[in-house]
């Protein structure tokens, strides 16, 4: 970043008047400036003084200048300003309201990071925090020293103080996740006046003059040391930009600015800004956006610079400023409007760029993406891993980006920092998604956020983008090409490419298709309406939720839009040229919408608008219901107003003004507040839910006053006596006054008798006129009925008023049963009678039965049913529960009569079964009454075809049926019944009725679905017999349809022709005739206008040019010439050009000549002309008009004299049309080569020689015949003096049967060249026919020739060639000495090559020796070696050695070395090693039988020890491992030697016991040798140990671990632990079995010690090592055992033996006269240098 001087805000003053602080506001609109003299100027963001404003001290006794402004910070709003002072306190201003913060002490800082929170540091060490909400202050923490400095991070949520001592406190309010730690941080090394919090680290300075960046725990990361700068004072004031990457430091005349480097973090330093006479900076201000840092100095100066790392111009329209690496500026150069763009993250912008339609803004950092919105100034940062830049961008959709890469949809809504969500998807059309973002809100629903995309072609998901899951999955059967969610996102609307419109409710999962052939489809913007476009019709739904319900309209074009604005809807439809708009009803779209979401005050808003109407009123009245049951109460007073409700609007007034009493008193919804859940409950008529709303609030007098109010007087008592008011007895009596004064006596007797005064009660009933009542209550009390007087002035009453019934049972009830009989019989209340009859005059019941029967006439049909079944008649009881409409107990009658009474009845039941539509029963009953005839007319018209059909198949004929559906089908025809019709028709599979039926009426769409369900394969042909009958009644639009759907495009287009339409048959052509019909018909249109009309039609379609070249092709070029000359007059030529074409194929030769003169194309009028052979009008055409063409005509003119063989005339053509190559061409066809080589030679010369190489290439491939020309050829030029000719020709000949033929000519063009020719040319040729003689076989005459021009070494290489090595040798000894090696080494070549390998020894030893090798003769080569120096053969004995032991023959290997000795080669000692380890470790070595083996191995061990001793290698480890493998190998020997005599069998097992060296032989062997030999001999304890351990090792081996061996029983021996795992078992299965059996024996008869044999020392006694004393002892020679006594030693150092097993020896070879124990004594005597005495000899 650099810093760049733009302006000065306030100019320097002469002496010291610093500026104390600076601070811009928030939204970058304001600049705050306080001077020495406690001032504060406002400046507007481009550095215009606006305003000023003095502060003022804490208390004015003090006067004005008592105080120091120390501290300034703006609101996060910018609305109001924060001011520090040193008079220990602070002030807030804000226009209208200031507020001030008291302090114990000065304020020495101040900063204003989040709302209402100011925080500021005091001189008594402490950092507080104001709260501008509360007006009140605390402490966030406190030190004891002096704050010299206070700032916040990037985000406004950490401070960080600097104090006198040097200690810097860091404080978080929120440390958003870092985990960064709080306190005491950094110990600086002086007071930090200058203190900046970046992004990555904190950055201190002060009176040291250094500059420390501190990590973000403290730890320095890196220092600026300018104290050894005499130009640097200290830092005073330090500033990060808001985005955190660079930090400005203020000192004297100076600004230092540090940038951050992201990519090697660390701080980079710029070119300091240097101003001179700026004295010391004593305020930094960094405006909010970054793009401008202001300085205030120690005079008084405000210095404003521009802070920018680059700045660029974007399409002449946006400038981008960018003010760090992660910050830019972006602003509208046109409008001024500015966005900041920022890294939340602080990673570096690498590129800006303005999209879709230069209002989108898309950035890429390295990890993540930058999206915003240049309207809204909605920015958003996501993380985004880069892809190459193969992003797809589309801004659509005004509150989403999607972003298309690599297969994936990616939404991003603009304002958020976290994708939407992301989708896979290949479909990346707009129209193919559909994105929906709380676009209008609903009741109940804060975030809607959906996605429609298409999974494939023919599966649409929809995704709800809060939760991330699908809540929907649309399989379709065709393919998708275009789908909208509605902007509620809970309907989906898509089409396919059958233009079928299809509706799907994501709630219910369910799809509905809504219309065919859609041509537009869209939401009305803000509503759910929806509207399209079908054919001629205009399809509006204002309602979706019944897709059925659909206004239409016809319309005679196409929509191309809707426009919504103005309180208007408009359907904007193109008619030819002009466009129409056809308005929607607002009312339906608008008002249906709002209620829809549950916007009512939209809604009302809308209302308000219309005048009243009933449609309005009825509006109205919907809303206040809405609003009512929405609680929205205030809408609901509004509706009820309009409506003119004055008494609910009044009501609902008086509780609104409830609810806003509560609401303000106590906050929260004032429509909670029981009073006015009880007026509401009170407005809906639901006085029991008010007064329990009322009861829990324990508001008794409330819902008493309500039930007063209301005049409800019962509950209002209820409700005291169950609550026991006091005033339960007054409110009893004033409802009593009320009823009598309003004279409701019935509610005034009821009240009395409720309260027990029955009289009163009485009294009250009759004088109401209520008899009935006072009779009850009589009844009811037996004290009552004592009163006579009051009795009968109640039957009075009662029989005044005809109630007789009452009357009797009163008279009854005081036992006067005669009146009581006659008021029964009065009242017609028979069944009292007969009953009263029956107990008091018996002789009356006869006479009360006549009178009930008179009860039918009367109707009383119910009770007359049982009467006359009780008399047994049955008829008059089925009459009668016909007539009483009893119709299940008719049934049940009928039922139990015989079937000849019953079956006129059932018909009229089964005919009221009909009518209830209960068609089974009525079935059931027509049959019982024999009337099948009726059912079958029941069903059919119940339209149940097959429950008629079913039933008519069972009772009548096939036929029948089919007559008598025919005929009821004909009926229902002539009724306009045609689907009753078609049902029946189809019934009796009579389809072809049906379609007739619709044929005959026009019925078209039916016919066509009945063909094509039952006459699929007559489908086509039916629509175009449609097609053809529609358009011959004029019906073309039908007939479209019929022809399209029987793919008779065709037809359409003809037919739209003939009537004239040609539009119409243009747009079917284009929509379905494939990519050239459109032009042929727009052809034929324009031919039909012709003239000036047919090029404006052709030009509008695009498609003038086609129709000029159509028309040409189909020789129309009259018409191609009209249209040309009105419009493109340059097309003249080519439609001149083709209609030359056209006539020549026609033969008009003439006529063609004179359009391709017209055309420019005289040459086309020549070729005519040629092509017919008509040379002499070619020529005229040539001559007049292309005289370039004259030459052609002449040679065409020639080919056909050559096609007649007239060469001669040919040929004077040619030269005549100067074209002499032609005719030599002629001439080589025709073979003519001497007439060839004349032309050549008078006309061309300088193809003289080409022709000639040509000639003899020609003669090459004639074969023999040819060379014999070609010789013959040459010695004809040899003849004329032409060598060279002659030479070349000679040269020319090749081998066609006569070798000899061929040498001689070579030599002889060798011969010529040496003779005749130049040296160099002579040497070409010499080098030419030399490989060629070679190549034959002719060596010797090749080498002469080399020889001839003195090539030494090419004549060499010719006679070793042919193998001529004496000449080769020869030559090069006597010519040139220089390539006698040379060819001494390819003659050595050659032989290896033959592999002659006896000669070549000759010759080179070496090489004989690697063939003899590489041949595998081991022998020869050894044979051969061993005649070599020592050295080359144990080379090789080396090389057969390693062969063998590869092979496995380690015996033939030994044997070798046996022969030829063991030399001290360290490449060798693998060899050496190998041998022994083979040796060791091979089965049967172990015997007599394997003494010379172990003696051979012994005594090549021996050869190679002494061998070593005198090498460099003497006393080197391997020595020593050596020595070690010759002690083994000569135990090993003596053992097998000890074997073969009886006497020496424990010399062979003490031999066979010595495990000291089981780290070079396999141990396994060792221990199980050991332990056999031992028990061999009887030693049980030791073979028991020694197997034992065997065993272990066994098992070791099968687990390839030693861990779980036990070496207890070898401790203080010298056997050793630590040897190597055997890779395999050297012992086979059965030994380990059989050692295994007898271990497990030995161990089970517990006879055994486990112990080794120990001897005077305490230890094993094989061992050499004495473990107590450490002194080891020197093995016997004969035994290995150590040697503790009777010691003979030998003349070599170190060598031994013990007397007794010495003398043993010796004996046994006196006794046995063992060769092999003689050998033995022989090698030690060599080995130790000569045996103790001479007792023994070994002759």
């Amino acid at each position: 970043m650099q810093l760049k001087h733009l302006r000065t805000l306030l100019s320097p003053q002469d002496g010291a008047a610093k500026v104390t602080c600076m601070a811009w506001s928030h939204n970058n609109a304001k600049f705050a400036v306080c001077t020495v003299d406690r001032v504060v100027l406002l400046y507007d963001e481009h550095g215009e003084r606006r305003d000023k404003f003095s502060t003022k001290p804490a208390d004015m006794k003090y006067g004005r200048k008592s105080y120091m402004v120390k501290g300034m910070a703006f609101s996060p709003d910018s609305t109001k300003i924060a001011i520090g002072q040193t008079d220990n306190i602070i002030y807030v201003y804000k226009i209208g309201e200031d507020c001030k913060f008291i302090q114990t002490s000065a304020v020495t800082c101040l900063q204003w990071p989040a709302e209402f929170i100011i925080v500021f540091g005091l001189a008594e060490g402490k950092v507080r925090l104001a709260n501008t909400k509360t007006n009140k202050s605390s402490t966030i923490y406190g030190t004891d020293s002096y704050v010299v400095s206070l700032t916040t991070n990037c985000s406004g949520k950490g401070i960080l103080s600097g104090h006198a001592d040097g200690t810097i406190v860091r404080y978080f309010f929120d440390d958003e996740g870092s985990g960064e730690s709080q306190g005491k941080l950094v110990n600086h090394p002086c007071p930090p006046y200058a203190l900046a919090w970046a992004t990555n680290s904190i950055v201190a300075a002060g009176c040291d003059r250094r500059i420390v960046a501190y990590g973000r725990e403290g730890h320095v990361l890196q220092t600026f040391d300018y104290s050894r700068d005499p130009q640097e004072r200290e830092f005073t004031t330090a500033a990060a930009s808001p985005g955190g990457q660079s930090v400005v430091l203020g000192s004297y005349d100076r600004l230092r600015v540090l940038n951050w480097s992201p990519r090697r973090s660390i701080w980079e330093e710029a070119k300091p800004k240097e101003i001179a006479n700026l004295y010391t900076v004593t305020a930094l201000a960094w405006k909010r956006d970054g793009s401008r840092l202001c300085a205030g100095t120690l005079c008084g100066g405000v210095e404003q610079f521009d802070c920018c790392l680059r700045r660029s111009i974007y399409k002449n329209k946006f400038e981008l400023t960018y003010v760090g690496p992660s910050q830019v500026i972006v602003k509208n150069l046109s409008s001024g409007t500015r966005v900041v763009l920022k890294s939340h993250y602080g990673y570096e912008v690498e590129e800006v760029k303005i999209l879709g339609k230069e209002r989108y803004l898309v950035a890429h950092t390295s990890d993540t993406l930058l999206l915003g919105d240049l309207a809204t100034n909605r920015l958003s940062e996501v993380a985004w891993q880069g892809s190459g830049g193969n992003e797809k961008y589309f801004f659509e959709n005004e509150n989403v980006c999607m972003i298309f890469n690599a297969g994936e949809l990616t939404l991003v809504e603009y304002g958020s920092n976290d994708p939407l969500g992301s989708v896979r998807t290949e479909f990346m059309n707009p129209h193919l998604i559909s994105v929906r973002i709380n676009e209008r809100r609903q009741r109940g629903m804060e975030d809607n956020k959906k996605l429609a995309y298409l999974v494939d072609i023919k599966t649409i998901a929809i995704v709800d983008l809060i939760g991330g899951y699908n809540i929907g999955t649309i399989s379709h059967e065709s393919r998708v090409d275009w789908l909208e969610l509605n902007e509620t996102g809970h309907k989906l609307l898509f089409r396919d490419r059958k233009l079928r419109l299809h509706l799907y409710d994501i709630e219910s999962c369910s799809k509905t298709m809504i219309l065919n052939f859609c041509s537009y489809v869209q939401w009305v913007p803000g509503s759910d309406v929806l509207v399209a476009q079908n054919r001629n019709s205009l399809c509006v739904w204002y309602n979706i939720e019944a897709p059925e319900r659909v206004t239409m309209s016809s319309i005679r074009g196409d929509v191309v839009g809707l426009e919504r604005g103005g309180g208007k809807t408009e359907v904007m439809v193109t008619e030819g040229v002009t466009t129409v708009a056809y308005t929607l009803d607002e009312g339906l779209v608008e008002f249906g919408t709002a209620v829809d979401d549950g916007d009512y005050m939209r809604a009302t808003t809308f209302l308000e608008t219309l005048e009243m109407t009933p449609e309005t009123e009825a509006m109205w009245k919907t809303l206040s219901k809405l609003s009512l049951e929405a609680k929205q109460l205030h809408i609901a007073e509004r509706c009820f107003s309009a409506l003119g409700h004055v008494a609910k609007a009044r009501f609902l007034r008086e509780t609104n003004e409830i609810a806003d009493q509560v609401s303000q008193e106590y906050g929260g919804e004032g429509t909670d507040f029981y009073q006015v859940r009880a007026r509401l409950a009170m407005l809906e008529k639901n006085y029991k839910l008010a007064e329990m709303i009322f009861l829990e609030q324990n508001a008794v007098e409330e819902a008493m006053a309500m039930y007063q109010e209301l005049h409800r007087w019962d509950e209002c008592i209820a409700v005291a006596e169950a609550k026991g008011h006091p005033a339960l007895e007054n409110l009893r009596r004033g409802y009593y006054q009320w009823l009598m004064d309003t004279q409701q006596e019935e509610r005034a007797g009821e009240l009395q008798e409720s309260q027990g005064d029955g009289l009163a009660a009485i009294s009250l009933y009759l004088k109401a006129g209520l008899p009935a009542k006072a009779a009850r209550l009589v009844l009811t009390r037996e004290e009552l009925l004592a009163n006579t007087d009051l009795v009968e002035r109640i039957t009075a009453a009662l029989i005044k008023g005809e109630l007789y019934e009452r009357a009797g049972d009163l008279f009854e009830k005081i036992r006067n049963p005669q009146q009581a009989l006659e008021c029964y019989c009065k009242g017609n209340a028979f069944m009292k009678a007969v009953e009263l009859a029956r107990s008091a005059f018996p002789v009356e019941v006869v006479r009360l039965e006549e009178a009930w029967g008179h009860l039918v006439q009367q109707k009383q049909l119910d009770a007359a049913i049982n009467h006359y079944i009780e008399a047994r008649c049955s008829i008059k009881a089925i009459e009668a529960a016909l007539g009483a409409r009893q119709w299940k107990k008719a049934i049940y009658i009928l039922d139990l009569q015989d079937r000849t009474i019953a079956a006129k009845y059932y018909p009229r039941v089964a005919q009221h079964y009909a009518s209830l539509q209960e068609y089974e029963i009525a079935e059931e009953l027509y049959t019982k009454g024999d009337r099948t005839k009726d059912a079958i007319d029941m069903y059919t018209q119940a339209g149940r075809w097959e429950q008629a059909h079913k039933l008519a198949m069972k009772c009548m004929r096939p036929e029948d049926v089919s007559a008598l559906y025919i005929t009821q089908a004909q009926e229902m025809e002539k009724q306009g019944k045609y689907r009753e019709a078609e049902r029946l028709y189809v019934t009796v599979e009579e389809p072809d009725l049906a379609i007739t039926m619709f044929k005959k009426h026009k019925l078209y769409d039916d016919m066509i679905r009945l063909v094509g369900k039952h006459h699929p394969d007559l489908l086509s042909d039916t629509h175009l017999h449609l097609g053809k009958e529609l358009e011959a009644e004029g019906r073309l639009q039908e007939a479209e349809y019929h022809y399209l759907e029987a793919e008779e495009w065709k037809a359409t287009v003809n037919m739209y022709r003939s009537s004239g339409l040609w539009e119409e048959a243009y747009r079917v052509a284009k929509a379905h005739g494939g990519a050239n019909a459109h032009k042929h018909v727009a052809y034929l249109w324009a031919k039909s206008l012709g003239g000036e009309a047919a090029v404006r039609l052709l030009n509008k379609l695009g498609l003038l040019e086609a129709a000029i070249d159509h028309a040409a092709d189909n020789c129309s070029f009259e018409f191609a010439f009209e249209l040309s000359r009105l419009a493109l007059k340059h097309k003249t030529p080519e439609i001149h050009l083709r209609y030359a074409m056209y006539l020549e194929d026609e033969g008009k030769f003439e006529e063609a000549e004179a359009e391709f003169i017209r055309a420019g194309k005289p040459k086309e009028a020549v070729l005519m002309f040629v092509h017919n052979q008509d040379w002499e009008a070619a020529q005229r055409v040539a001559e007049a008009h292309d005289p370039e063409s004259v030459a052609e005509v002449l040679v065409g003119q020639a080919r056909g004299a050559l096609e007649e063989k007239d060469f001669q005339k040919a040929e004077g053509l040619l030269l005549r049309a100067q074209r002499p190559g032609l005719a030599l061409t002629f001439y080589k066809e025709a073979g003519l080569w001497s007439d060839a080589l004349r032309i050549c030679k008078d006309y061309v010369p300088g193809q003289l020689e080409a022709l000639q190489e040509e000639y003899e290439r020609e003669a090459t491939k004639k074969g023999a015949r040819g060379m014999e020309g070609l010789v013959e050829q040459a010695r004809q030029w040899e003849q004329a003096g032409e060598f060279s000719r002659a030479v070349y020709c000679y040269l020319k000949v090749r081998d066609a049967g006569s070798s000899g033929l061929v040498e001689k000519c070579w030599m002889k063009a060798a011969e010529l060249s040496i003779k005749f020719l130049p040296p160099q040319r002579a040497l070409e040729v010499v080098r030419a026919v030399g490989p060629q003689l070679v190549g034959i076989g002719k060596h010797s005459a090749a080498a002469e020739l080399y020889l001839n021009l003195d090539l030494v070494k090419e004549a060499i290489d010719a006679f070793m060639e042919g193998e001529e090595w004496n000449k080769a040798k020869h030559v090069a000894k006597e010519l040139d000495p220089r390539y006698e090696d040379y060819v001494d080494q390819r003659y050595k070549d050659f032989l290896k090559n033959q592999g002659k390998v006896d000669s070549l020894v000759g010759v080179d030893v070496v090489a004989a020796l690697d063939l003899y090798v590489e041949q595998g003769q081991w022998d020869k080569c050894i044979e051969t070696a061993t005649k070599q120096n020592y050295k080359i053969l144990h080379k090789y004995v080396a090389l057969y050695a390693t062969h063998l032991i590869r092979e496995g023959g380690y015996a033939q290997a030994l044997a070798l070395y046996v022969q030829h000795g063991a030399p001290a080669n360290p490449q060798n000692f693998n060899i050496y090693k190998r041998i022994f380890t083979d040796m060791v470790s091979s089965p049967g070595t172990n015997s007599a039988e394997a003494y010379h083996s172990w003696a051979d191995l012994r005594d090549v061990l021996f050869n190679l020890c002494e061998n070593l001793a005198k090498s460099s290698e003497a006393n080197s480890p391997a020595h020593e491992e050596f020595e070690t493998m010759l002690l083994i190998a000569h135990y090993y020997a003596t053992r097998a030697a000890a074997q073969s005599v009886k006497q020496l069998e424990t010399v062979a097992a003490k031999l066979s016991v010595l495990l000291r060296h089981t780290q070079l032989l396999p141990a396994d062997k060792a221990f199980y040798e050991a332990g056999i030999a031992a028990k061999a001999v009887g030693w049980e304890n030791m073979a028991f140990i020694f197997l034992n351990r065997f065993l272990d090792l066994t098992d070791a081996i099968e687990e390839g671990t030693l861990d779980a061996i036990d070496h207890s029983d070898f401790q203080d021996t010298d056997i050793p632990y630590e040897v190597p795992l055997p890779a395999k078992q050297h012992i086979p299965e059965a030994q380990r079995e059989e050692v295994r059996d007898w271990v497990l024996t030995v161990s089970m008869d517990q006879r055994l010690e486990q112990v080794l044999p120990r001897d005077e020392r305490g230890v094993y006694e094989a061992s050499l090592v004495a473990a107590s004393t450490g002194v080891r002892a020197l093995p016997c020679l004969i035994t290995g055992y150590p040697i503790l006594r009777n010691k003979i030693e030998f003349k070599r150092p170190g060598k031994a033996a013990n007397k007794d097993n010495w003398n043993k020896f010796l004996m046994a070879i006196k006794t046995s006269h063992s060769p092999v124990c003689q050998d033995v004594l022989k090698f030690i005597s060599q080995w130790c240098g000569g045996l103790p005495s001479t007792s023994f000899s070994f002759q």
